[in-house]
């Protein structure tokens, strides 16, 4: 890549970014534009997988909502996401979790990270 693309990209990246893997239970904290006005609605579930990176890293989050399952892909450097707070660390030994969209109830559940 050239110079030029390295300093803009470089410019839009956040000064802090959270520290959470894949099988981490977050809140996501984006904000939703309604007319004229912004509030922030939290969005809670489990990290399913991480891809690319600088400022063009994503996340997926994955939850279910009365019975349906729901996932959101969020832009890591994104002014649309205030902040990720981590709930829990999740035990997983692969780097994608799409096995989890197959699952239902108490199979759909990541172990927790015991310190």
């Amino acid at each position: 890549m050239s110079d030029i693309i390295k300093e803009i990209e470089a410019d839009q990246l956040k000064n802090e970014v959270p520290v959470f893997n894949v099988g981490d239970t977050v809140k996501v904290y984006g904000k939703i534009k309604e007319g004229n006005r912004e509030r922030i609605q939290i969005f809670e579930g489990t990290v399913l997988k991480r891809q690319g990176g600088s400022n063009r890293e994503t996340f997926t989050v994955r939850k279910t909502s009365n019975g349906v399952g729901v996932e959101k892909t969020w832009p890591l450097h994104s002014p649309n996401v205030e902040k990720v707070e981590v709930v829990r660390r999740g035990k997983v030994r692969r780097a994608k979790l799409n096995y989890l969209r197959d699952r239902v109830g108490k199979k759909a559940k990541v172990k927790e990270i015991v310190k």
